[in-house]
């Protein structure tokens, strides 16, 4: 089978190519990437050598482009991790995250319809759902929950997800969609908490926390995202919608001193800012479809992974530095 993953240049895009490109050898891995500032190629290097992988540099909303790709490569099975996701982007600049996650997803949709791809599978979000009270720790996301986003970042994803859904209901794409909560672990860039974080902390400098950081996210290693992902796209029903979570929710407040913890770090790091405009409260994903169904479970406590986590960051300071620097955005030039 020969697959086309968009983003794959991405935190998450490419943790699930370094897993499925050792373990289906048998299989062929396209991965695009528009290497925009959160795309980096440094993350594809450990597999670039591998025979079932190729990388190419393109965006997903160049419709000229697209088609070309699909007319050249007869791809069987596309899954797109392709999104603009920075909450506070979005709302500085919404127009850029609905071309790239609402026209592009549309792009890639007509491209598959038009070449009779076997399955399209779009990586969603858990924010599609909205939030969920501090105060209600009985209620958790379900894929029947009402689509209710609150920023223009899960906006842009939520109409991705129409869209999906409606390609399959109109044009009989065989379509699966999957929703994940928090993701964290090795090559997510600095600009998420976690990240933020442990950079911040070895530098010692001082931690932004939005509010009081009293705001609630359920966090998934990424490895146990990207194996629900490899799950459903390879066994899950055409036109359903399958959550994954990680059973582990935590404050931002939390988050921040488990991982000044674990550097012996000191809490007077931690500063305060203005919450985000619209700062969703809660988020908690039932995953019980997707363990039902597919089998899927998760392997991490958030325990384990972020200890895991902050060590692959201690230990790839570099990979860190290079983004800070720039550097990381001459890495394809370079290789090429």
């Amino acid at each position: 089978m020969k697959y086309l993953v968009t983003g794959g240049a991405g935190f998450i895009g490419s943790n699930f190519l370094h897993y499925v490109t050792k373990k289906y050898p048998q299989d062929e891995y396209v991965c695009l990437d528009a290497l925009t500032y959160a795309g980096n190629y440094n993350n594809l290097l450990p597999i670039i050598n591998r025979e079932n992988f190729r990388f190419i540099k393109g965006d997903i909303s160049d419709e000229k482009f697209i088609n070309e790709l699909f007319d050249k490569e007869n791809f069987d099975i596309v899954i797109n991790f392709a999104a603009e996701s920075h909450v506070d982007n979005s709302i500085k600049k919404p127009g850029i995250f609905v071309n790239t996650n609402v026209v592009g997803t549309r792009v890639l949709l007509d491209a598959s319809k038009n070449h009779n791809i076997k399955r399209y599978h779009q990586v969603s979000t858990d924010e599609v759902y909205g939030d969920l009270p501090l105060d209600r720790k009985d209620l958790l996301f379900k894929e029947t929950t009402e689509v209710n986003p609150s920023s223009p970042y899960s906006a842009s994803k939520a109409s991705a997800d129409h869209l999906v859904q409606a390609y399959h209901r109109t044009f009989n794409l065989p379509t699966t969609i999957s929703r994940c909560s928090n993701n964290y672990g090795p090559y997510q860039f600095p600009e998420k908490l976690i990240p933020v974080v442990i950079s911040k902390a070895l530098n010692n400098e001082a931690i932004p926390v939005y509010g009081k950081g009293e705001n609630v996210r359920d966090w998934i290693h990424v490895h146990d995202h990207n194996v629900g992902v490899d799950m459903i796209v390879r066994n899950g029903k055409e036109g359903e919608v399958y959550n994954l979570g990680g059973r582990s929710e935590r404050t931002n407040l939390d988050v921040v001193k488990t991982i000044l913890k674990q550097l012996n770090k000191d809490e007077s790091l931690i500063t305060f800012v203005p919450d985000r405009p619209g700062h969703d409260l809660r988020y908690a994903i039932d995953s019980t479809k997707t363990e039902k169904e597919l089998g899927w479970s998760r392997t991490y406590t958030f325990e384990e992974g972020i200890k895991e986590t902050v060590n692959w960051y201690l230990n790839n300071k570099e990979w860190i530095e290079n983004i800070k620097s720039g550097e990381y955005k001459k890495a394809y030039k370079c290789e090429n």
